[in-house]
C-alpha cells in the first residue's frame, strides 16, 4: 500500500480523515482542482498554495496529447513541471473515452441533464463519435488535429507513470446514461478486464485507485464492487454515467459505499456542485473533483455562501455581469476570506469582465476555487464538531 488514510471523526456515515501518499498529505473531505493541461486555469503554484490547495487532478489523456508524457519525465515529472508541491492525482483517460464517444453522440455528462463538452465543440458536432472501442482499448481521434490514435490500459499506466503523479486511476470504460443494461454490463465486463491488465503493470511507486462501474443498475454496481474488492487497492473511485436524476447518483451512493472497506477513501469522480457534496459527503464520500470552479469562472459566473445569497435554486452561483453589480461597492462574497474578496469590489469584477480584460479570469478563478476549499475546510470543521447535520440545513435549507 502506498497510501495511507486514517479516519479521524465521524458524523453519522460523513468522516474527516488525513491521507499521506509519497511522503505528501491531504486531509478529507476534500475538492480536486482540476489541472487539465498541468494548469488549474488561470492560477499558478503560488496562487494554489495561497488558497489552501492540498491535491489537485490532472488529466492524462489531454497531457499524453500535449506536452506529451515524456516531455513531462524528461522535465521531472509533474511536481517540478508544475511546480507544485502537494498531492497530484491523474485520471486514466477514460472520462475522455466517454465524452469522445457516447458524450458527444448524445450530448450529455455523467448525469442526463448535464451538458458538457466545452473544449470538444470546437472540433466536433453533436451526433459524432471519434471513438471505438473493443475488448483490447480504444482507438480514437485526437481532438487537437483529428489524427487517429490508440489507448489501451498498459498504455494508460505507462503515460501516468510518466507524469509521476502520486495517485493513478485503473483504465475504465465510462458509460453514457442513455446506455441500455445490456450495453452497461458488456462495458463493465471489459472495465473489469481491464483492470486485472492495469495491476499488472502499474507503477508500484504510485498508489492506485480502482473505479466502480454499472451505471445506474445496482445489480451490477454491485457485481462491480464484489470484483474491486479482490484486488488491494490504496482507494477506490465510484465512476460511469450516475443515472438520469441526482436521486440516482445518491442510490447509487448507498448502494456501494456501504460495501467498501472504511479504512480507504472514497472518490466520487466528476461531481462538483455544492449541493452534491454536502449529500455525499453525508453518504461516506471523501473526495472529489470537478471543473466548475474555473470553468464558471470563465463565464462569468461566480459562487457565494448563503450569507451572500447562495442556494439551491441559484446553485450558489451569481453572473458577474449583471448590471446590479455596476456600481456595487461590496466584495464577491462577504464571508470569503480570499484575497480577492479583501481587496476588490463586485463592481471592479464585473467591469473587468464586460471589459473582457484578462485580470478578471485569474480573480474570479481563485475567488472560485477558495471557496470550494473553505467549503471543504468548514465541512471538515463540522463533522470534528458534530454539527454537520447543522451545516448541511444552513446551506440546502
Amino acid at each position: 500500500m502506498n497510501l495511507k488514510f486514517r479516519i479521524k471523526s465521524t458524523e453519522g456515515v460523513a468522516r474527516t480523515g488525513v491521507a499521506e501518499v509519497r511522503g505528501r498529505k491531504f486531509r478529507t473531505p476534500v475538492f480536486l482542482p482540476v489541472a487539465t493541461l498541468a494548469s488549474v486555469r488561470a492560477l499558478d503554484s503560488r496562487d494554489l498554495k495561497e488558497i489552501g490547495v492540498e491535491i489537485l487532478m490532472a488529466n492524462t489523456f489531454h497531457l499524453h496529447l500535449k506536452p506529451g508524457d515524456e516531455v513531462i519525465r524528461e522535465m521531472g515529472g509533474l511536481h517540478e513541471f508544475m511546480k507544485f508541491d502537494g498531492v497530484i492525482a491523474t485520471d486514466s483517460g477514460g472520462f475522455q473515452v466517454f465524452s469522445l464517444g457516447f458524450g458527444m453522440e448524445h450530448g450529455i455528462g455523467k448525469i442526463a441533464d448535464n451538458i458538457f463538452l466545452e473544449r470538444l465543440r470546437n472540433v466536433c458536432k453533436k451526433g459524432e463519435k471519434w471513438v471505438e472501442i473493443d475488448d483490447d482499448g480504444i482507438s480514437f481521434r485526437n481532438p487537437i488535429n483529428g489524427n487517429f490514435m490508440r489507448l489501451t490500459p498498459e498504455k494508460s499506466m505507462k503515460i501516468q507513470s510518466n507524469l509521476g503523479s502520486d495517485i493513478v486511476f485503473v483504465f475504465d470504460e465510462c458509460t453514457s446514461p442513455l446506455s441500455d443494461k445490456e450495453y452497461t454490463a458488456k462495458a463493465l465486463e471489459r472495465t473489469n478486464r481491464w483492470i486485472q491488465r492495469c495491476l499488472e503493470c502499474y507503477d508500484r511507486n504510485q498508489a492506485i485507485f480502482g473505479i466502480i462501474q454499472g451505471g445506474e443498475y445496482r445489480d451490477l454496481r454491485m457485481k462491480s464492487v464484489e470484483f474491486i474488492l479482490k484486488y488491494d487497492f490504496d482507494g477506490y473511485g465510484i465512476g460511469g454515467s450516475l443515472g438520469k436524476s441526482k436521486a440516482d447518483m445518491l442510490n447509487i451512493l448507498e448502494w456501494v459505499v456501504p460495501l467498501l472497506p472504511e479504512e480507504r477513501p472514497r472518490h466520487l469522480l466528476g461531481i462538483g456542485a455544492v449541493e452534491d457534496i454536502f449529500r455525499s459527503v453525508e453518504r461516506g464520500i471523501d473526495m472529489f473533483d470537478c471543473v466548475s470552479p474555473t470553468r464558471w469562472a470563465r463565464r462569468g459566473v461566480i459562487y457565494i455562501s448563503p450569507e451572500a445569497g447562495g442556494n439551491v435554486e441559484n446553485k450558489f452561483r451569481v453572473h458577474i455581469k449583471n448590471a446590479d453589480f455596476r456600481k456595487d461597492k461590496g466584495p464577491l462574497d462577504p464571508a470569503c476570506d480570499c484575497f480577492v474578496c479583501q481587496n476588490y469590489s463586485r463592481a471592479y469584477l464585473h467591469h473587468l469582465f464586460v471589459s473582457n480584460e484578462l485580470t478578471y479570469f485569474r480573480l474570479a478563478s481563485y475567488h472560485n476555487v477558495r471557496f470550494f476549499v473553505k467549503l471543504m475546510d468548514e465541512i471538515r470543521k463540522a463533522i470534528d464538531g458534530g454539527y454537520f447535520s447543522e451545516l448541511k440545513k444552513e446551506w440546502l435549507q
